[in-house]
């Protein structure tokens, strides 16, 4: 995913964008884990992961991002992707060798707040998000970036998040929605939309897929 924005509650919510390439093979949210039962999210079907993992009995949720810094080593390195479902399941940052993962941000989020746990390969850090609505991009909390001032005051805005993920993909860097051609002819883009809240008696949870109504 590459970008999430999180409004301080209550309710709590959480809004993903999973940008990717479009021949990785994915599908939507569902209990997709036997070994984490109750858990909910879309599921990457090349590595068997998520990108953000809900548990509405705990009524918390886990995003993941990928980050910049020192890749992991390839002989040893895992999927991100067991990260968020790991931390939702047990409601803390996983116990795992973190040296195997590339660079990656994991918001722990919960109706009391949200908390930002970012790996660059070689040092752990972790914050509170603050109270109010952020955006988390790939390069983590940075309101220099393009993305970050075109769109989080339009989020800080309003109450009503349904349409703000809408409109034309784009190679822009300050686009929520991205559509780009790589080097190699593949197709980056934005393909699913994942709406979150978090309250202190129930959560709701709605995954939108992009690709129905984009040609890839």
């Amino acid at each position: 995913m590459c970008t999430l924005v999180v409004r301080t509650g209550p309710p709590l919510t959480l809004l993903g964008v999973r940008d990717e390439i479009t021949d990785r093979p994915w599908e939507g949210a569902g209990e997709h884990w036997p070994e984490y039962p109750g858990v909910i999210g879309g599921r990457d079907l090349k590595a068997g992961g998520t990108w953000l993992a809900v548990l509405p009995a705990a009524r918390r949720a886990a995003a993941l991002l990928n980050a910049y810094g020192a890749a992991a080593p390839e002989a040893v390195r895992r999927s991100r992707g067991d990260l968020a479902l790991r931390a939702v399941a047990a409601g803390t940052f996983p116990d795992v060798d973190l040296t195997r993962y590339d660079p990656f941000h994991l918001v722990l989020a919960g109706p009391s707040g949200a908390r930002l746990h970012t790996w660059d390969g070689e040092r752990l850090a972790a914050t509170a998000l603050p109270d109010g609505t952020s955006m988390v991009v790939n390069s983590g909390l940075d309101p220099a970036h393009p993305r970050v001032q075109a769109h989080l005051p339009r989020f800080a805005a309003t109450a009503d998040w349904a349409a703000l993920p809408e409109g034309e993909h784009s190679g822009d860097p300050a686009a929520l929605l991205v559509r780009r051609e790589l080097p190699d002819g593949r197709i980056f883009a934005s393909l699913s939309v994942m709406r979150v809240t978090l309250g202190d008696e129930s959560v709701t949870y709605q995954l939108t897929d992009l690709t129905a109504d984009r040609d890839r």
